[in-house]
């Protein structure tokens, strides 16, 4: 079976149609919903790119084996999902952005990468002048053309439309940057959402949220910025994410027409949310454990599998690489924390019972894994956008302190031992506004959610070989 990753980058789940949206235009991914199985509640482990990335291709959790950083990509001697495909025979296409593999684990795992060919993609220009609020706020002008997603997806419809009947079985890797900032995109789609027709945003939560909240505010001048200018940060997200869905209507066309639909899965996921202007924030920050970066869009089509059917307990996002194995026929060879969902694609459901975990930020003592330091070029930029971003984990590393989340069907605990911890009460408080960390009323919750974190930290600390070195010392050096 061929197997194909859609991958967007920092798409939240509540901004598609199949996922609640009352305005969303995203026909291609409910599409794929009706077609196939929707995770109606899938998180991720982490809620940095990389870091993420290094699970949903592990099974492992970020601490599991250090993988917490923007800067600890997999290595050559990891496992990773494309690595066992193609030891089994699968050629491995990647289009895209690279935040998984270090550069020595290509040659292992990856039969060809694709790049644009020199075709160059749409610019963009920062809606406001430097100086002006706004200006941190990453929302830019339309895009003056297609972005480089675009010029990916192209080069995977021309390569489908190109095989040939005996070729190798293929995994495609399509990791594209939309709806990731700069808050951009081509018209039509910039202009697809008047702002004050979108529902309320999350409100500004003064009280019981972590100092990172009103930090961020601060950095980036976001307590000056009128509403209006958050309302339109997440008109442009939301069509960024229509952008996204019409190249994957592109993308599921041609394999209609190629007739490869019918022994191809289709995996349409993404590695972590974005705020978009919800509490007064834009982009994510590295401990941020809410639902609106935790909870992603989790939708699979395969052939012979349901159709329409929706699991509405949770799941964790790494559970794509047992998935995704069995569907080729390949067994693990490594210790991982992941569940195969193949039941659920064939109709199942999940398990009410099971509870879901995230994690996130540094130790005071990890000042190599913060952001903004001199040699980041990104974050440490005092021209670039991130900027704010990477000034404030340097002034205020405190603000990006260790969390941990736990997430059932009806409660969240996030626990921060530098820092506010916080648990909600999922069923009267949906969207996270009042912090019940330590309220008398919620004491025996509190207590059997920190009694399962602890669990779950214990049993999933490390991995142990399954073929572990030779014993003994080395010739040569014995008297």
């Amino acid at each position: 079976m061929n197997i194909i990753y859609v991958n967007p980058d920092e798409m939240r789940a509540d901004v598609l149609a199949c996922y609640g949206h009352s305005l969303a235009r995203t026909p291609n991914f409910d599409r794929l919903a009706a077609e196939g199985t929707r995770f109606d509640q899938c998180h991720v482990q982490h809620t940095v790119c990389t870091p993420s990335r290094c699970s949903f291709m592990t099974g492992w959790y970020p601490h599991t084996a250090g993988h917490r950083t923007l800067w600890n990509p997999l290595q050559a001697h990891e496992p990773n999902t494309m690595r066992y495909l193609k030891e089994t025979g699968y050629d491995v296409h990647w289009l895209g952005k690279n935040d998984c593999l270090a550069p020595e684990a290509f040659a292992s795992s990856v039969t060809k990468i694709y790049g644009t060919g020199g075709a160059t993609a749409g610019t963009s220009e920062n809606v406001f002048k430097k100086g002006e609020s706004g200006y941190y706020s990453f929302l830019n002008t339309a895009l003056d053309g297609p972005p480089r997603d675009a010029l990916y997806y192209e080069r995977a419809i021309e390569y489908l439309k190109g095989r040939k009947a005996n070729d190798a079985p293929f995994f495609m890797f399509l990791a594209t940057s939309f709806p990731h900032p700069i808050y951009h995109a081509p018209e039509p789609w910039y202009s697809m959402y008047d702002p004050d027709d979108l529902p309320p945003l999350r409100p500004v939560v003064e009280e019981g949220k972590p100092d990172y909240h009103r930090l961020i505010r601060q950095y980036r001048d976001l307590h000056n910025v009128d509403e209006s200018v958050l309302r339109k940060v997440m008109a442009v997200y939301l069509g960024m994410t229509s952008y996204v869905d019409h190249l994957l209507g592109q993308l599921l066309d041609a394999l209609q027409e190629t007739g490869l639909a019918e022994e191809t899965a289709v995996v349409a996921f993404s590695d972590h949310g974005d705020w978009a202007g919800d509490y007064g924030l834009v982009e994510k920050w590295p401990s941020g454990l809410d639902d609106t970066l935790t909870r992603v869009p989790l939708i699979v089509r395969t052939p012979g599998g349901a159709k329409g059917h929706v699991v509405e307990e949770p799941v964790e996002l790494f559970d794509i690489v047992p998935t995704t194995l069995e569907l080729a026929g390949v067994e693990a060879q490594h210790t991982h924390y992941a569940r195969s969902l193949m039941p659920q694609l064939q109709g199942a459901g999940g398990d009410p019972d099971r509870a879901v975990f995230a994690e996130g930020g540094y130790d005071l003592h990890e000042r190599h894994c913060f952001e903004g330091k001199p040699s980041d070029g990104v974050a440490g930029n005092p021209e670039g956008i991130y900027y704010p971003k990477g000034m404030q984990q340097q002034q205020h590393p405190e603000s990006v302190c260790r969390a941990v989340m736990l997430r059932t069907n009806e409660h969240k605990l996030v626990w921060r031992p530098n820092g506010q911890s916080e648990l909600y009460d999922l069923a009267e408080d949906p969207h996270e506004l009042q912090n019940v960390f330590d309220r008398e009323d919620y004491a025996q919750v509190q207590r059997e959610l920190a009694r399962r974190l602890l669990d779950w930290q214990t049993l999933t600390g490390d991995v142990v070989p399954f073929e572990p070195g030779p014993r003994g010392f080395p010739p040569g050096l014995v008297a």
